[in-house]
């Protein structure tokens, strides 16, 4: 039996979840959706993924319990990619902050524009000024995790595309697997090159 590049999916309860992997198979990714409670530090050990995606989810990361990944997610040593609540809960787990606050939340159609410096994960996006994205969180983070630096914003969005390029870890506030992120499908291509798949499923 063939032995294929795995990417792992950590579902935290999103309604759009499994667009995400209907998006890495059109890129012919082999990938798996587990919920949270089912991902322990034992699961990522045997799973061995390539790549590891946090999906979104309706929970707030600020209230007790609220769901996590394992630690051991962020010493695997290979990329991770956080969408809107896991683009929270990356920040509030590596040392971030997330808040509620007014005039924030953000739900429907918004816009990005890109900072100064390149990012290899936004490549082929803001070929105009700005690029259209959907948005859909109540809570934000309003302080990045060291070692993160913002690469692209949105008008209640400061931290729209953040990354740690030398650890491979990127998030983003939008969900890139919904056709209302016309570009989104271009975001999943260049993770997975990022993570050195060869797209053999």
């Amino acid at each position: 039996m063939t032995q294929h590049d795995r990417l792992l999916i950590i579902d935290f309860g999103s309604q759009v979840t499994q667009l995400i992997a209907r998006r890495l198979r059109e890129l012919n990714v082999y990938c798996e959706i587990h919920p949270y409670q089912a991902v322990d530090g034992a699961f990522l050990t045997e799973f061995a993924p390539k790549a590891v995606i946090l999906s979104g989810g309706p929970c707030s990361v600020i209230d007790d319990g609220s769901p996590r990944p394992p630690e051991s997610v962020f010493t695997l040593g290979v990329p991770v990619l956080g969408i809107c609540y896991g683009q929270q809960v990356m920040m509030q787990m590596l040392g971030g902050l997330v808040e509620r606050g007014e005039g924030t939340a953000e739900f429907g159609r918004a816009y990005v524009t890109p900072s100064a410096t390149p990012l290899p994960l936004l490549d082929g996006w803001f070929l105009t000024d700005k690029e259209q994205v959907w948005m859909s969180h109540g809570d934000h983070v309003s302080k990045i995790a060291p070692g993160f630096e913002v690469f692209a914003t949105s008008p209640n969005a400061p931290y729209a595309v953040v990354a740690d390029p030398a650890r491979n870890f990127f998030a983003v506030q939008f969900h890139p697997e919904v056709h209302h992120t016309p570009n989104g499908a271009k975001l999943y291509e260049n993770f997975i090159r990022l993570a050195g798949f060869s797209g053999d499923w």
